[in-house]
């Protein structure tokens, strides 16, 4: 059985003595958790989060990095510096980092596979615009995003990759998809995996939703037969409302 994953994405909020405080109001309140917590973080925050998480069931995450190891990419953090502090998980792909800093499938792939050579957990997200949703063309774009996502990794790998299915649509609007269309595109998902890796592999993949999860829908959304988890965004930065959802199927 699936272990669910529920991983909070800060995006680009909370200094250092927000994170700390935030975590040990969290920590308390998650646990007795059965799921995986995870808390991909802003890069200023990482160090003071790690700490403060020590000792703790929760996991710490970047939002991105860069698929080289070393070299003049002024700005830029490898994998092996995430892992070097002991960064966990890192978000790779997501559509803010598709739309605003240029990111693509090759680049994403490129990042993933860096990921698994420095032993880190990439939660690779895919998922289509509301044109594209309009058109139809829904299901194509997210198995395509998914299979050049995971092009050239072995089959252990491809089963421990985190997908994060996020319609651009409803992230940050408050819209949210319906628990059966959310599953059914992660489902979706999960045949286009089985079709290139075998369907033993697809059954162990972890796919979570994201797209306004929060304390009032997690649970219904967390219930359906194939979504593992979920990538929260602003219910995330506060304590109670990620503890609501981390623990709604407990």
């Amino acid at each position: 059985m699936r272990r669910k994953v529920i991983a909070g994405n800060w995006k680009m909020n909370m200094l250092p003595n927000e994170a700390i405080s935030m975590i040990t109001e969290l920590t308390p309140l998650v646990k007795e958790a059965n799921s995986e917590v995870v808390l991909c973080v802003p890069y200023t925050d990482l160090f003071y989060a790690l700490l403060t998480a020590q000792g703790t069931n929760i996991k710490i995450g970047a939002q991105n990095m860069h698929y080289e190891e070393s070299g003049a990419y002024t700005g830029e953090v490898s994998a092996k510096m995430l892992k070097s502090i002991g960064v966990e998980y890192v978000i790779i792909g997501h559509s803010e980092r598709r739309q605003y800093f240029a990111e693509t499938d090759e680049t994403v792939n490129k990042k993933v596979k860096a990921a698994f050579a420095n032993e880190l957990s990439p939660i690779v997200c895919v998922g289509e615009t509301l044109e594209q949703r309009e058109a139809g063309k829904q299901y194509d774009v997210i198995t395509e995003q998914t299979r050049k996502a995971l092009d050239g990794l072995s089959d252990k790998q491809v089963a421990n990759t985190i997908i994060a299915y996020e319609p651009i649509w409803a992230i940050g609007t408050g819209k949210t998809a319906t628990s059966e269309d959310a599953n059914e595109a992660i489902k979706k998902i999960r045949e286009e995996i089985g079709k290139i890796y075998g369907q033993n592999i697809a059954q162990e993949v972890i796919i979570q939703y994201g797209g306004s999860m929060k304390p009032t829908n997690a649970k219904e959304l967390l219930e359906m037969s194939d979504i593992d988890g979920g990538l929260i965004g602003g219910a995330s930065l506060k304590a109670k409302d990620f503890a609501n959802i981390v623990m709604c199927l407990q």
